[in-house]
Parts: C-alpha cells; sequence; structure tokens
C-alpha cells in the first residue's frame, strides 16, 4: 500500500528523511550515499546530512553517478555539513537519489541511476527532489523509489528597494 503525507517547510523535508532512515535500523557506521549535481544538490544533500548527523553515520555524497569522486560528509560545529575525504569504500546501506540528476540539461539518464540502484542490490532507495522534477522527467516509470520525498518553492518572493 502506498501512503502519501504532507508536510510544509524544510522540517517536512527533513523530519520525514530522519524518520525513514531511522526506521531502516541502520547502524553506527552504516552509509548513507546521495548522488546529485555538483553545487545544485550539494547544499540539499548538507542539510539532509545534518538532520541525521546524531545516527553517527557514514554520509557520502557522490558527484552525478562518478563513485570514483565520492566525498565523505562529516559534521563540523559551528558550521554545518562539510565534504571531506574520500571513502574507504562505498558500501550503502540507504542510497539517495538527487532530484537535480533528472533536470534538464544533466547528463544522466534515468538508466543510468538505475544500474548504479541496481549494483548496490537491497538497498532502501529514497529519492529527493523538488517541483515534481523526477514525474517532471519521467523517472518514476524507470527508477524503484521505496520513499519519494518531492517540495515545493513556490512561489518564490523577491523584494527589492530601489
Amino acid at each position: 500500500m502506498t501512503t502519501k503525507e504532507v508536510f510544509h517547510g524544510v522540517p517536512g523535508i527533513l523530519r520525514p528523511f530522519k524518520e525513514y532512515i531511522e526506521k531502516k535500523g541502520l547502524k553506527k557506521g552504516d552509509q548513507v550515499v546521495y548522488y546529485g549535481v555538483p553545487g545544485t544538490c550539494t547544499p540539499f544533500v548538507e542539510l539532509l546530512g545534518f538532520a541525521i548527523r546524531s545516527l553517527e553515520l557514514e554520509q557520502v555524497f557522490v558527484p552525478m553517478i562518478d563513485e570514483g569522486k565520492a566525498r565523505t560528509i562529516h559534521h563540523i560545529s559551528d558550521i554545518g555539513m562539510q565534504a571531506g575525504s574520500p571513502p574507504v569504500s562505498l558500501k550503502p546501506k540507504a542510497i539517495v537519489i538527487m532530484g537535480g540528476l533528472s533536470m534538464p540539461n544533466v547528463p544522466v539518464q534515468a538508466e543510468q541511476v538505475k544500474e548504479v540502484i541496481e549494483r548496490h542490490r537491497d538497498t532502501p532507495v529514497i529519492g529527493v527532489c523538488f517541483m515534481h522534477m523526477f514525474e517532471k522527467a519521467g523517472w518514476l516509470s524507470k527508477v524503484r523509489f521505496d520513499c519519494l520525498i518531492d517540495a515545493n518553492i513556490d512561489p518564490v518572493e523577491v523584494i527589492k528597494n530601489t
């Protein structure tokens, strides 16, 4: 059965993410591996990572789907989450696919992401996107998400004093 819940704001993204990770029963040192677009997805990965920092998991960011360029993500007091050294190995216990990968002009196809997921069999897959990006890109019929967090950031109001 599929369950849909509606939340609001940044906590509406982070709390369900943390709850999902907690329910998976990951243990200290287990890996959560995020795949996303450098720059665009990185701040959102840092937010997600910050939400689960107390779980003492190893968190890793993979730019695009190039696992050879993976970097661990560490909590720095008074700063937040920051990229660090390469991980010793990649053995995800949870995979997070960021919606930026499905955006137009990003050279990653759903089939490539599916291949990454298949390499790490029996690993829960979480999708995190904004503005229905996975749906718009046609990825929902190609990539299996065990949990999908789809947030809206509309409208964006800009107020300027001229």
